[in-house]
């Protein structure tokens, strides 16, 4: 009997905790019995996140809550500065164009990261009113250096939009430390749940171009959030079920600890990019901005990346991430986000091993499961 192994950068597994408060049975939107898991389940988030603003909730993914910081800030004909490192970054292109707001774009080679001193000139030069970038570039295994960002910015009147969504509770974001002003994110990957919640924290900068936004918006209108949460309502009919488990994944966030957190993701991300190595194996993002939120590894010469991937999932139930784009066949991802603990890493690894051998790859066989063991014995 196969059993299924999920090692992929959202959804990702669901304990089960969350699991159990799923099957609670239903209870009405409008009570005061569920607002009063909708405030502790947006106080929860607010340490997630790292913030004192409120963090509005959409029945959405997390490319809805990247609408809605699109929608939100800007008017048709506006200039925002859009970075392109992979193809999430490419999404904050599309959503700009979509609504008439010109994105002048930052072409970053995949697997490096953006520089903060171009954004900053791009936005001098373009007098853009936002800056769209990616915390955890999925496609391509890169964390940027959001913090540099954000106080390069930290004096023009540019607003700051990071999409965190493979990011948040895996990677530092120190969203009102750091200076930035709207950051989105979803349910499925670090915060331990299945797919269908996204959020968005905004901060009084922000604010300034929400209420001067032209834009045609209504399910995402944030206005109207805002309204609503005065009360401590959501406009409309939430994802009850969805946010009862999210208050229970953010209490057990909250009682490991943000920066446990962070650190064993570290720790789990250094496993498998040592195990990379000691398999001959060359990462794909430049090392000093890799994350650790999902690594990248560049299939050896020979190996279909897509076949690989393949059978460890259709064969042996260990379900790991392909490459996208450009970037299919040549490499895959192995993800550190969420409910993943390190004997999962190991499986993966051991189940890897086995597969890259039966196409004919040679390497010394538990070579990686060895370095990912003694990275995990520190």
């Amino acid at each position: 009997m196969k059993k299924n192994y999920l090692l992929t950068p959202g959804p990702t597994p669901v304990p089960a905790q969350v699991l159990e408060a799923l099957a609670k049975p239903m209870i009405h939107h409008r009570t005061p019995g569920f607002q009063a898991i909708l405030k502790e389940a947006v106080e929860g988030l607010k340490y997630v996140f790292q913030t004192k603003s409120d963090v509005y909730i959409f029945s959405s993914s997390g490319t809805g809550a990247m609408e809605a910081a699109v929608v939100n800030l800007l008017s048709p004909g506006d200039t925002a500065i859009t970075v392109e490192g992979g193809k999430f970054g490419e999404r904050w292109t599309e959503i700009c164009h979509a609504y008439g707001i010109k994105a002048e774009v930052i072409k970053v080679e995949w697997g490096k990261a953006v520089k903060s001193e171009e954004i900053l000139a791009k936005v001098k030069a373009a007098k853009a009113k936002a800056v769209f970038t990616t915390l955890c570039e999925t496609s391509t295994g890169v964390t940027t250096d959001i913090k540099a960002i954000a106080q390069s910015l930290k004096n023009t009147d540019a607003v700051l939009a990071v999409d965190a969504i493979s990011g948040l509770g895996v990677l530092d974001l120190k969203t009102d430390d750091w200076g930035v002003d709207v950051v989105v994110s979803g349910s499925q990957k670090g915060l331990m749940l299945p797919p269908g919640l996204g959020f968005i924290s905004v901060s009084e900068k922000a604010w300034k171009l929400i209420n001067a936004s032209k834009s045609p918006r209504y399910y995402f209108d944030l206005r109207v959030a805002k309204a609503a949460w005065e009360k401590t309502d959501t406009p409309y009919t939430t994802s009850v079920s969805l946010v009862v488990a999210l208050n229970e994944a953010l209490k057990m966030m909250k009682a490991e600890g943000l920066e446990n957190i962070i650190n064993y993701s570290l720790k789990l991300a250094d496993g498998i990019r040592a195990a990379a190595k000691a398999l001959g194996l060359k990462l794909y993002a430049d090392e000093l901005c890799a994350s650790d939120a999902i690594t990248a590894i560049c299939a050896p010469a020979g190996i279909d990346g897509e076949k690989l991937v393949k059978t460890m999932r259709d064969t042996y139930g260990v379900t790991i991430a392909g490459g996208q784009a450009e970037l299919k066949g040549k490499v895959f991802r192995i993800a550190t986000m969420g409910y993943i603990n390190e004997f999962d890493i190991i499986l993966g690894l051991s189940c890897l091993e086995k597969v890259l051998s039966q196409m004919g790859y040679k390497f010394e066989l538990g070579a990686g499961v060895k370095a990912a063991q003694e990275v995990f014995l520190r």
